[in-house]
């Protein structure tokens, strides 16, 4: 399960999506994110599910290794469907014992499964497509103008880049320490909710030693590295926009045109 977590994780290929500026990836993911929660009718997902797809392709990256990532969120996801299937009032479809599942309660439902999906792939679209060093370049350009209100722009991007960098190395780690307790005899399977929540306790306790160890050896290479903010600092790559961006900002618009006109003909524009 540890091993199925993509957030975070570069994937290395030769892409158009790869090429671009990050700034101009990170803008893109923004509209589509933005673009799931305010349309709700299944022309307008439709049309998300056709772009999203669409970008997949273009980014080289293996469709099964984005679905390997979802292995991750199932029971959040099984969690949020249920909710709302039982818990949503309206028109009764069917009853199990005392719940009744509603007619608006199963749309909902749907409707948030696939935007979890959709959400959870595109975020993860971004980032395997994107190295951290990029990331963070793109993030502080993009954060550029809080700097009149003296928010500290590129400590704010260097710790978004760092906590992405680190998701993969701390599942890892836990992969490990699980495996060690394992091999001395824990057991995590069996047993209720409660015990398995007990029997995570010696992975916590070790997994937060080596957590604050790296956290630690990490501020010592910087300083080591005479690190001292991004004040005054300069860019060895500079980023630039170049034809294919444009290109990009073209397809965004074109995007935010469909979806827009989907969602009204739809019948079902409804800002959340």
């Amino acid at each position: 399960m540890l091993r199925d977590i993509t957030l975070g994780q570069y994937y290395n290929a030769d892409s158009v999506i790869h090429k671009l500026d990050p700034r101009t990836k990170i803008v893109g993911t923004f509209v589509f994110i933005i673009s799931l929660f305010i349309f709700r009718s299944f022309l307008a997902t439709a049309v998300a599910a056709i772009f999203l797809i669409s970008m997949i392709k273009l980014s080289k990256v293996p469709f099964s290794y984005m679905v390997r990532g979802m292995k991750s969120i199932v029971f959040i996801l099984l969690i949020t469907v249920i909710f709302n299937m039982f818990l949503t009032p309206g028109i009764p479809v069917f009853k199990i014992w005392n719940f009744s599942i509603t007619d608006e309660g199963l749309k909902i439902a749907i409707f948030t499964a696939i935007r979890l999906v959709f959400l959870i792939i595109g975020s993860s679209l971004m980032t395997l497509t994107t190295t951290p060093n990029n990331l963070t370049d793109g993030l502080e350009s993009l954060m550029s103008p809080l700097k009149i209100f003296r928010v500290p722009v590129h400590e704010v991007a260097m710790m978004m880049s760092i906590a992405l960098r680190f998701i993969p190395i701390l599942m890892e780690e836990t992969d490990k320490i699980m495996k060690a307790q394992e091999a001395r005899g824990a057991d995590f399977e069996s047993g209720n909710i409660l015990e398995r929540a007990k029997a995570l306790i010696p992975i916590l306790v070790p997994l937060f030693v080596s957590a604050f160890r790296r956290a630690n050896d990490l501020a010592m290479a910087m300083e080591a590295r005479c690190y001292r903010g991004g004040e005054g600092r300069t860019k060895m790559k500079p980023l630039s926009y170049n034809r294919r961006d444009h290109v990009a900002y073209g397809v965004f618009a074109l995007y935010i045109v469909l979806i827009i006109a989907a969602g009204i003909l739809g019948g079902r524009y409804l800002p959340i």
